[in-house]
């Protein structure tokens, strides 16, 4: 698992083997700056990651008060808002992540066999 906080994209970090680009998913979550909503949803998604996808992940953490050219990357129109680009095809889930079955099914999160 790697976790970044950025206020623009990045590559992904190494994973624990040294392997860039090892994780399996690929999550970027757009927040807006220290608010309830986005420190829920960045609490919801890491426990999500923990409990269901176990060390198979990264998440990019971009804050777009910092930046907000950064939105149209992934063409945002709402806030907080978490788009999985790997594996493809690209996701994206829209709120605070509290609801953890829509997240699943709207990101298409499943775990390998054997996880």
């Amino acid at each position: 698992m790697t976790e970044q906080y950025s206020s623009a994209p990045a590559e992904l970090e190494p994973d624990a083997t040294g392997t860039p680009g090892a994780c399996l998913y690929s999550l970027r979550l757009y927040i807006a700056g220290e608010t309830p909503k986005s420190m829920a949803a960045i609490r919801n998604l890491r426990a999500l990651c923990a409990t269901h996808l176990a060390d198979e992940y990264s998440i990019e953490v971009i804050d777009l008060c910092i930046n907000p050219r950064l939105a149209a990357a992934d063409q945002i129109l709402a806030i907080p808002t978490v788009v999985r680009h790997l594996p493809a095809p690209l996701r994206k889930v829209i709120g605070d992540l509290s609801d953890t079955e829509r997240v699943l099914v709207g990101l298409d999160l499943r775990p390998r066999a054997g996880s």
